[in-house]
């Protein structure tokens, strides 16, 4: 095809391999937008939730998405036998532990996980921090987050006794056989007993997934243009 002096013929594989680029760049983008609207409407239920009640934590089975992120408080007593040592958390640049402990609720024969706050490592890592331990009946308050937390795994071995790489809830539940709340709870009380809460509130990101679009949409088009520069040459004209 010749038009204004310029020949435009492209190989079947260029247009070909141009069209599954470009499609490939623009789905990517869509996820990235899709990606970046689960993020909005999430934070939105978070400005809604963070205004609500404090709401009791029941003695019986919940489901994690009635319950995620809401403000609860619950009460029980600690099972520190089952206490782990979440690694690889930091704070403020320094190395450290999550340390996450069961309560048998009152009253009922299911635990809730409570990650108690951050702890920081020893010189020795063979050494691990001591915790303190408190007995009898407790009542703590706290944010419901997902249970399932990982982390960078620095070698292959995730369980150590009582450090672990990353925490899942079904491996919990077997290693302890403790009948479980399907939820971790973030402690916010302030209480003195050496452990740092400084949780970090959720934000949306989604700015990054917008940006992340962007640039997916933009090889899409720059795949376009790309093609269009090898594929459409000046039509030669002899002059008699």
């Amino acid at each position: 095809m010749i038009l204004l002096g310029y020949r435009f013929k492209p190989k079947l594989w260029a247009i070909l391999v141009t069209v599954v680029f470009f499609m490939v760049f623009v789905l990517l983008g869509k996820w990235q937008l899709s990606r970046a609207d689960e993020k909005n409407a999430r934070q939105e239920r978070l400005d809604y939730l963070a205004k609500q009640p404090i709401i009791t934590l029941p003695g019986s089975l919940i489901k994690l998405e009635e319950y995620l992120y809401r403000e609860v408080e619950l009460k029980g007593e600690y099972q520190h036998t089952h206490t782990i040592y979440l690694d690889n958390k930091s704070n403020k640049g320094r190395a450290g532990y999550h340390i996450l402990t069961p309560i048998r609720l009152l009253n009922s024969s299911l635990h809730v996980v409570i990650n108690r706050g951050w702890v920081p490592t020893g010189l020795d890592r063979a050494i691990l921090p001591d915790v303190p331990e408190t007995e009898g009946e407790v009542k703590v308050t706290g944010i419901v987050v997902s249970p399932e937390i990982r982390t960078l795994e620095l070698s292959s071995q995730v369980i150590d006794g009582p450090v672990w790489g990353n925490f899942n809830l079904q491996r919990f539940h077997e290693v302890t056989k403790l009948e479980l709340q399907p939820i971790i709870v973030l402690q916010k009380d302030k209480i003195e007993d050496g452990l740092v809460r400084e949780w970090d509130r959720p934000d949306s990101g989604s700015t990054k997934n917008i940006s992340y679009a962007f640039q997916w949409f933009s090889l899409a088009i720059t795949t376009i243009i790309i093609f269009l520069a090898l594929n459409v040459r000046r039509e030669n004209t002899k002059i008699e």
